[in-house]
């Protein structure tokens, strides 16, 4: 199989790419990446001379590059996409361009070139909140702020090129990963690396906000089941089954660091802040995926992957590997 990875120097995208490569020897991947300040190809340094991978800096809305290395493959995976919920309340319009923009290209690429698969990988977000129980897939989608309605906007897009067109199109809404490699503006690694520093670790509102998380390791295998197994133009959540508060989650970290409770602070609540997210992962249970990893050691790993790889997260905390990226690659 010949996959086109799309934002695979992304924190998801690395960590499948590396799976795919590695449970299927024989596979070929393009990864296809813009290098936005998410992007980070220190992450996959130890492939990039991989006989059957290749890195092309790009971006999916740009038709031309698309149609190139589409006729080249198979299957699109698509990971690309703007995701910091904070960015989206500031510059919406950047989320809408890449998620429903870049989108529509990349289908369009899928569909000209018959491929195989396409795989859209999106949130739980879509649904927005709920105080009890869980979502299935076809539970009303709600979303609460722009990152959320424009990842929604893209699936539903990619659903209906399945109805339209015949595309054998799967989508996958993954609850909150974490993990090593994880871009030090989300929660987890926001806490580990401020810890570190003896920063305070900001807490929204009361912190009593809900999500379930998901190691990234086992979400890579859910979509690997996604995509050899899964039927086409069908929605699978994928979840961890480990709901904690934001600010539990905090106390972890601290506690595994035996750091002071008193870094917790306090800040002003965010804007469209959604309560609590929860969804029911039994259909891609039936495909056989079952999580791997245990959340409190996934955690402990996690954290001892961000204290040994101190030199990875502070470049990307200053700036300088964004400087790095834009020397190395502002020509191709």
């Amino acid at each position: 199989m010949r996959l086109l990875v799309t934002g695979g120097a992304g924190f998801i995208g690395s960590h499948f790419i590396r799976h795919i490569l590695t449970s299927y020897p024989t596979y070929t991947i393009i990864n296809l990446d813009k290098l936005t300040y998410a992007g980070n190809l220190e992450t996959l340094a130890d492939i990039q001379s991989h006989s059957q991978y290749e890195f092309v800096r790009g971006d999916i809305c740009d038709a031309a590059v698309v149609n190139r290395l589409a006729s080249q493959v198979d299957v699109i995976v698509n990971f690309a996409a703007e995701t910091h919920v904070d960015r989206s309340i500031v510059k919406p319009g950047d989320f809408i361009h890449i998620n429903v923009q870049g989108t529509y290209v990349l289908l369009e690429a899928a569909k000209k070139y018959h491929h195989r698969r396409y795989v859209q990988i999106s949130t739980d977000e879509v649904y927005g909140s709920l105080t009890q129980g869980v979502l299935l897939e076809d539970a009303p989608l709600r979303p609460s702020n722009p990152y959320a309605a424009s990842k929604a906007s893209g699936d539903l897009l990619t659903l209906a090129y399945f109805t339209t067109f015949g595309l054998p199109v799967l989508v996958t809404r993954s609850t909150n990963n974490f993990g090593p490699n994880q871009y030090p503006e989300k929660l987890i690694p926001l806490c580990i690396t401020n810890a570190l520093e003896g920063k305070s670790l900001p807490i929204y509102g009361d912190g009593l906000h809900v999500r379930d998380w998901l190691y990234v390791l086992d979400n890579c295998r859910a979509i690997d089941l996604v995509l050899h197994t899964g039927e086409a133009g069908a929605i699978y959540n994928i979840c961890g089954g480990n709901e904690r508060t934001n600010i539990a989650i905090a106390r972890l970290i601290l506690r595994e660091l035996r750091q002071p409770e008193t870094l917790i602070r306090h800040v002003n609540d965010r804007a469209g802040h959604d309560r609590r997210y929860a969804v029911n992962g039994d259909r891609v249970a039936r495909l056989g995926y079952r999580a791997a990893f245990r959340f409190e050691e996934s955690l402990r790993e996690t954290v001892s992957w961000y204290v040994e790889h101190t030199d990875w997260w502070r470049r990307i905390k200053s700036g300088a590997f964004q400087h790095y990226y834009q020397q190395q690659y502002q020509d191709r």
